[in-house]
């Protein structure tokens, strides 16, 4: 969850209109502010996930976007 949106809604999102991780921060704003959930965004993005039992490393290449 990032902003009280649930990846659950992000997800649907991000495929219908063919978001990568920068224009899904652009059009929704998670991931912008403390950029914790960057690592579970873009993994959402590239395995279709949307529960995570571990926690992921922060990706400081991300930091950048």
């Amino acid at each position: 969850m990032c902003k009280q949106v649930q990846f659950g809604a992000l997800l649907p999102q991000a495929r219908a209109h063919g978001w990568g991780l920068a224009q899904l921060i652009a059009a929704t704003g998670c991931g912008a502010q403390c950029r914790l959930c960057r690592p579970y965004l873009r993994t959402m993005l590239r395995d279709n996930v949307i529960v995570f039992h571990a926690l992921l490393p922060a990706d400081p290449a991300l930091d950048n976007m």
